[in-house]
């Protein structure tokens, strides 16, 4: 009985803290997946999993102070949300109102999102998820729902051919053959009936209670799905509507009542204290993914962080799961500086991305990897470098990586495995970082070639010799390989087949 009621206790406080952002994805990581019933979304989301690779993109006026994204304007503790720029930061209100005459100077005049385009193919990227709008509420789109937009006419770039940046970079990706993703922000602190300027916003939640104003509540839901609408609508095919702020969502009376229990038992045990309330912000969620597939049939919806049928596939944040997981997921991952424009940004190294990459794969994940423009419109060289980096390694070793499953044990040692729909099996041996030269023979234990089967390396021709062993087998690398590797940072070995 005690031990029942622990567990009981585990999970209320678990549920605050995933309110709180902490534990969401531990959580979800377990059993809080919704499968989809949706024929055609089904079908999307197989071959979306077949993929493996996408852009992500982190894009706003905020840029031009390089900061995190919009949460400076969040008045919660936390140090993401520290007010660093402006000429009064000491004071929220005037910061606040700095903050969004940002749009004033907003000026990417060297935006050239072909470019990107081309560099995110190179790299062997298959789609990409571009932040139509982040929590702040400017619309990098032209909605007529707001003028807090990159084209009202008080924006520096509005005159700008390519003042509809949205429009502009669905566009490009698309023109080279990659899925379009829009990511959405539910909550937004710019319109009035989210953060109502009648009351001062506490936290990240709406500022007033959504129950006792029901006509401003409703004013917000309509508000919300009218945009998505406009972006389902009037920017050519969508594959993917990644919706943020999980904190938006329906919750009931009973969940808020033991969050706020497990809050108090929280905060009496010392272990901090919970920065923003549970609040049930219900935006018809369900009613609004009808209307969008409507305009876009087998639209692939991520309601993420929110439990329920419309978080299609999940997404592990700035991690990678330790194990395979037993629905679609995708791990999207800083690739240098922050999720926003960093000033200076440090990039990962080509040998960290590709493993990053064949990680997640082998774990039947797919990676979205973010990479922030600047104010100006520009990405920072080391993006670039890197997705070189990545496109001259998947040019030898894409089959492995493309249209491939996870094979237990999905791992031994330093190499990890994948397996693709003819029953090929793959074998990638991550480099370590003084390792330039392949060893003269690899032992695998949890994998048995069938009798006479071939074994050869990506990118070559040559047929390797291999032994059957007690446990396992072991391959012979000949010299000429070993001094001259087909790749960098990762080497990728084909076996034809193998015993069940």
């Amino acid at each position: 009985m005690k031990k029942a009621k622990q567990r009981v206790l585990k999970l209320i406080i678990a549920f605050v803290l995933m309110q709180n952002g902490l534990l969401a994805q531990a959580i979800y990581e377990d059993e809080r997946y919704v499968p989809e019933t949706d024929p055609l979304v089904l079908k999307k989301l197989n071959k979306w999993q077949d993929k493996k690779f996408g852009l992500l993109m982190h894009w706003g006026t905020y840029s031009q102070w390089g900061i995190v994204e919009s949460w400076s304007l969040c008045p919660e503790d936390y140090g993401w949300c520290e007010r660093k720029k402006g000429k009064n930061p000491q004071n929220y209100f005037e910061y606040k109102k700095e903050y969004e005459g940002l749009k004033k100077t907003f000026n990417p005049v060297k935006f050239d999102p072909e470019k990107w385009a081309k560099a995110a193919k190179y790299a062997g990227m298959k789609y990409m998820v571009f932040t139509t709008k982040h929590h702040d509420g400017f619309s990098m789109f032209d909605s007529k729902y707001t003028n807090y937009k990159v084209t009202d006419p008080e924006c520096a770039f509005s005159t700008n051919p390519k003042a509809n940046i949205t429009k502009e970079i669905f566009n490009a990706f698309r023109n080279e053959d990659m899925w379009i993703g829009a990511y959405f922000s539910k909550p937004d602190w710019h319109t009035e009936n989210y953060w109502s300027p009648y009351f001062p916003p506490q936290d990240r939640n709406v500022n007033y209670n959504p129950a006792e104003y029901p006509e401003k509540w409703q004013k917000f839901i309509d508000f919300t799905h009218n945009q998505i609408l406009e972006l389902m609508t009037d920017y050519g095919k969508v594959d993917i509507l990644w919706l943020d702020g999980g904190w938006v969502a329906k919750v009931t009376k009973e969940e808020i009542k033991k969050a706020y229990k497990a809050k108090f038992i929280e905060n009496k045990s010392g272990n901090g204290f919970i920065k923003h309330r549970v609040v049930n912000q219900d935006i018809k969620m369900d009613e609004l993914v009808v209307k969008a597939r409507k305009k876009q049939p087998g639209l692939i919806v991520v309601d993420r962080a929110v439990h329920g049928k419309n978080q299609n596939y999940l997404t592990p944040e700035n991690r990678v799961p330790e194990k395979t997981l037993p629905y679609p997921w995708e791990s999207c991952i800083i690739s240098g500086g922050g999720w926003s424009y960093t000033p200076d940004a440090k990039y990962m190294s080509g040998r960290k991305g590709i493993h990053t990459l064949v990680d997640v794969v082998a774990k039947g994940g797919n990676l979205l990897l973010n990479v922030a423009p600047s104010p100006e419109g520009e990405w920072q060289q080391g993006a670039y470098d890197l997705l070189k980096e990545y496109g001259d390694w998947m040019k030898v070793n894409s089959t492995a990586i493309y249209g491939t499953t996870p094979i237990a044990p999905f791992k031994e040692n330093n190499i990890c495995m994948t397996q693709n729909k003819k029953g090929n099996v793959f074998l990638f041996y991550l480099a370590a970082e003084e390792e330039h030269e392949m060893p003269s023979e690899i032992v695998v234990k949890s994998i048995n070639p069938k009798k006479g089967t071939k074994i050869s390396m990506l990118g070559s021709k040559k047929r390797l010799k291999w032994v059957k062993q007690n446990e396992g087998f072991k391959v012979f690398i000949p010299r000429s390989l070993r001094r001259n590797p087909t790749s960098k940072y990762a080497w990728t070995f084909k076996i034809d087949a193998i015993d069940k």
